[in-house]
């Protein structure tokens, strides 16, 4: 098959924050396929929901071939998925949704099960013994933020708090954090969703003055190096490259050979892997890539 035969577009829509790197390894993962499969790709995002809609309204008035999309605040996207649909544009979830992008019609979702990975998270957290952690959501409502405190919760022997926090302003991040740690002596391990969160959660720990440890969700450079220093105790990956390559190669394969991975019944999992001294060694070349 000649890919550079079938030209198309490919909008890519991400309720990502401003600021937030993490989103920075699916794009680039979304433009290696794109570069590969000779696909013409425009990345949008914006993390309100009514505003994310409209990004996607946008790319159906473009008349693009494909969309991937993100399902965070799924209720806000439901009507403009049916709308691409009924366009007959393909879509294809990634990142967030594996709750709702079947039932919102989506031809395939690559991610992990967020309730599945807070709960391999929780049972990580009790053979660490751990008694009492905190668990840091950086936007109030996001379904797999939630999903994942939630999941750690679930599992979880000890106790778990909720704290929420403004994820767009780092230094709000950081006092209130700093304040729950001293409101409360027997948190023993901050859980954060994000990595950039977790290297503010460090800073957060050493202003305090505990002992406190801390373990996350989700990947970087700088992860990695706080994993190898001891400073985090472990990671979970959830491969987000592999997110937006497979997003949107996926969408290349539907166009030009009909396929569509899982059949349109079972998502396609990218995680949950763990990253911890054991084995951070053979990410840490690919992270300081910005592609782990």
């Amino acid at each position: 098959m000649d890919r550079s035969s079938h030209p198309m577009t490919v909008a890519m829509i991400t309720h990502a924050a401003p600021g937030d790197t993490f989103w920075d390894t699916i794009r680039k993962g979304a433009e290696a396929a794109a570069a590969e499969d000779n696909v013409k790709l425009v990345y949008a995002s914006d993390a309100n929901g009514p505003n994310q809609s409209n990004l996607v309204q946008n790319a159906i008035d473009q008349k693009v071939d494909g969309i991937a999309v993100t399902l965070a605040k799924p209720d806000a996207m439901k009507a403009v998925v049916a709308k691409a649909e009924q366009a007959g544009i393909p879509v294809v979830g990634f990142n967030t949704g594996v709750q709702d992008w079947k039932e919102q019609g989506l031809l395939e979702y690559f991610g992990q099960d967020e309730s599945i990975a807070g709960e391999a998270f929780g049972r990580r957290l009790n053979e660490a013994g751990a008694k009492h952690t905190v668990c840091v959501i950086m936007e109030q409502g996001q379904v797999a933020l939630e999903a994942r405190c939630a999941g750690v919760k679930k599992t979880f022997e000890g106790k778990t708090d909720i704290l929420y926090v403004n994820g767009t302003d780092m230094p709000s991040v950081k006092s209130t954090i700093i304040a729950k740690l001293k409101q409360d002596s027997s948190i023993d391990c901050v859980t954060t969703l994000g990595a950039p969160f977790a290297m503010t959660a460090i800073q957060s720990i050493a202003d305090a003055g505990t002992k406190t440890k801390l373990a996350t969700f989700d990947l970087n450079k700088d992860a990695v190096g706080a994993i190898k220093s001891g400073k985090i105790q472990w990671a979970v990956d959830q491969q987000p490259y592999l997110q937006g390559y497979l997003s949107v190669d996926s969408l290349w394969l539907y166009r030009t050979n009909g396929n569509y991975s899982g059949g349109g019944e079972a998502p396609v999992l990218t995680g949950p892997a763990f990253v911890d001294k054991s084995n951070v060694d053979k990410v840490a070349q690919f992270a300081a890539k910005g592609t782990r």
